[in-house]
């Protein structure tokens, strides 16, 4: 008789084990071990921290306009602009805590809510998310995930707003993305919302990272919306590495960062627009390897690891959800590139593009729609589309992939579509320039 396949699971893989004890678990080590940080959260970027480096103009400019709030009066409606990691959220949220604390204090209701319109994206799901977060009680029923009408929905919001009384400042964080994707309905019923209100006030800050979003607007929404806007401009290297000093401060341990390392932090992410974001993941993750390597400081070869880590870990992702055609056009691109091609023409993608194709079983577009698809790759950051000028012959494109030597493409696209496993290393018939 096997005794052990009639033990438990739990009783079967103790005995596997052998020699370790029967009390060993495998984070006995880990959760003992010495580390470098003090406090990794406040690296995060959900992380609003108590002062906010070079942008005391932009809480200015909002608390100057919120301030109306705490008179009992309406704030204009604003619309915050600037590129990814500028710091349009963390001042948002920054002046929205600030705001409820004086108001709390002098006994003004002033409420704020912020809604991500990446992960809530519907109109429906907007108005029933501001509505739940209104409900104090269990005996307020909450709005269902689906299933209302539109203007029930909006009718039991403007109920509840005027239940609870006082000013509602309601936060649209990436309100570019819900627009181009469900269009203005929304924005057009929140800028109208005091028309419906009776015994509470509000107001609508929209923060978005495309300046051109307004362009798919209707006049009225746009010129209720635009009442007042602040650009924020990126962070430049000196700006984040002051950034970087202040969380550091109170993030990791004193001492452990070598000299160089806030720096570098701040130079790679002032190339990437000046997204404290990325200087704040950099920063935890080179402290997280030092920390694995086991050793006393965070050193400049960590900041280079991290770097090539969340390379990979932000472009997997974007190469494995491309769409088939675009997958197999930048299959081309690297095929090319494999026969040692520099500065590929568009007709040496599309050439190799059409046996990749027929490869998979797959139809091949026409040219004007891998040009499009080039251009969509080059959009990406996948691979750079140069526009060059042949004279009489007209006008090419030079194409270079630009993805990252630690990121395997081909291995990514091949798990996301199995039918492409092996087109890498099939013999091609590929152009040379005359």
């Amino acid at each position: 008789m096997n005794y052990i396949a009639h033990l438990p699971s739990r009783q079967t893989a103790r005995i596997l084990i052998g020699d370790a004890k029967m009390s060993d678990n495998i984070f006995d080590d880990i959760i003992n071990r010495k580390t470098l940080f003090v406090n990794k959260d406040l690296l995060r970027d959900n992380h609003t921290p108590s002062e906010l480096p070079h942008r005391t103009k932009e809480i200015k400019a909002l608390s100057m306009n919120l301030v109306e709030a705490l008179n009992g009066n309406i704030p204009s409606n604003m619309t915050l602009y600037g590129v990814t990691g500028a710091g349009k959220t963390a001042v948002a949220s920054y002046v929205c805590d600030q705001l409820e604390t004086k108001g709390s204090r002098i006994g003004r209701n002033v409420n704020t809510i912020m809604v991500n319109c990446r992960q809530i994206d519907t109109q429906y799901r907007v108005l029933a998310h501001i509505g739940n977060s209104l409900s104090e009680s269990y005996e307020i029923d909450e709005i269902p995930f689906t299933g209302w009408p539109v203007d029930r929905v909006f009718s039991e919001l403007v109920k509840r707003m005027d239940s609870k009384g006082g000013v509602f400042i309601i936060v649209l964080d990436e309100i570019d993305h819900l627009v181009k994707k469900a269009g203005d309905d929304l924005l057009y019923n929140l800028t109208n919302l005091n028309q419906s209100l009776k015994n509470s006030r509000s107001c609508v800050i929209g923060i978005s990272n495309d300046l051109k979003f307004t362009e798919f607007l209707d006049p009225r929404v746009r010129s209720r919306l635009g009442q007042l806007d602040v650009i924020f401009n990126p962070y430049d290297a000196s700006q984040l590495q002051d950034i970087l000093r202040q969380r550091s401060a109170t993030s990791i341990k004193e001492g452990v960062l070598n000299d160089g390392v806030i720096q570098l932090c701040s130079a790679l992410a002032a190339q990437e627009h000046g997204d404290a974001r990325c200087a704040l993941e950099l920063l935890r993750v080179s402290t997280e390897k030092a920390d694995e390597e086991g050793e006393n400081s965070v050193m400049i070869k960590h900041v280079r690891i991290a770097q090539s880590q969340i390379e990979a870990d932000q472009i997997t992702p974007v190469i494995s959800s491309l769409p088939k055609q675009q997958k197999l056009v930048l299959s081309a691109i690297l095929i090319n590139e494999k026969y040692g091609l520099k500065n590929i023409e568009t007709g040496q993608v599309q050439d190799i593009y059409a046996q990749v194709c027929l490869s998979v079983g797959q139809n091949a577009l026409t040219q004007r729609r891998v040009r499009m698809l080039i251009s969509n790759l080059d959009m990406l950051g996948l691979i750079t589309a140069r526009v060059i000028s042949r004279g009489r012959m007209g006008r090419t494109k030079e194409i270079n992939s630009c993805i990252p030597s630690n990121v395997e493409p081909m291995k990514i696209m091949g798990e996301a579509e199995p039918e492409m496993v092996g087109i890498f290393d099939k013999n091609y018939r590929y152009q040379t320039r005359l």
